[in-house]
């Protein structure tokens, strides 16, 4: 009997809740598998899949946003050993699955930590409420592959943002294979949109979009390359989020920082009556 041909595992894109491949036909090894090489097209079809998924997730209640990031949390939980077949250590994938928990927690607390009523002089009311800034693209870091990012991901959604992410080009196994569990976790389609391949190609082309709001640039380890994109952002005055330091401990406390430069506010005045 001969010896049989291994069959190689081919990782695609996430856009809008599908898996194509990349439409340059492109790909690249990692880890004896063929991974999609996003284009600069691929990058612009992601956009419009978040921008479509917009409305529907920042009108579901933050109740059910909770839910799905709990489930979410399920999911990964559920695939552990998958993770940890691919080189994720174990207390990454726990610390991964604790963090999408942390983060739906604050799902539906968001709105009274950062708005409420406001004190003012006059027969009125002033209200102050919290809303999603609207397409984030995210640029993930390298390491660690899988809580990093995780840990950009779920404080841009939680709040009802979507993202395109331009995963770890060295390390796009974990980001892949996250997108199989958020697939099967409820999620909407277009509120995570996941590309692999160079961030030199997705990146730039994210950052001059003009239908992306704001762009977090978490992963960029390059000072040059970073400018480059902030200088692209400020087209049409995306709010940037500067790179992490080399040093970012990824397992600390996250706080609400990351929720919270993603959220705009709006105040509204209404008369008390008579």
């Amino acid at each position: 009997m001969s010896e049989r041909v291994a069959v190689r595992k081919t990782y695609k894109l996430f856009i809008g809740g599908k898996f194509p491949r990349s439409e340059s036909g492109r790909s690249y090894l990692v880890q004896s598998s063929n991974v999609s090489l996003a284009s600069r097209k691929d990058a612009r079809d992601a956009v419009v899949a978040a921008r479509a998924a917009v409305k529907g997730w920042a009108g579901a209640t933050a109740y059910n946003r909770g839910q799905i990031l709990y489930r979410a949390a399920e999911m990964l939980e559920g695939r552990r050993e998958q993770f940890v077949a691919l080189g994720i250590p174990g207390d990454e994938v726990d610390a991964a699955v604790d963090r999408w928990v942390w983060y739906a927690g604050w799902a539906d607390k968001l709105a009274q930590v950062c708005g409420g009523a406001n004190p003012v002089a006059g027969p009125y009311f002033n209200l102050s409420a919290p809303e999603p800034t609207g397409v984030v693209a995210v640029v993930a870091p390298e390491r660690p592959a899988l809580l990093g990012l995780v840990s950009v991901i779920a404080p841009a959604i939680v709040s009802g943002n979507t993202v395109v992410v331009a995963a770890s080009p060295s390390e796009p196994l974990a980001a892949v294979t996250l997108a199989e569990v958020l697939a099967t976790s409820d999620l909407p389609g277009g509120v995570v949109n996941i590309l692999t391949g160079a961030i030199t190609e997705t990146a730039p082309a994210l950052a001059a979009h003009m239908d992306v709001n704001a762009i977090d640039l978490t992963g960029v380890t390059d000072t040059a390359f970073a400018t480059d994109l902030e200088v692209k952002a400020a087209e049409n005055l995306k709010r940037v989020l500067r790179p992490a330091p080399a040093d970012h401990d990824w397992s600390a406390d996250p706080g609400l920082a990351r929720m919270t430069v993603l959220l705009e506010t709006k105040t509204v005045w209404h008369p008390k009556g008579v």
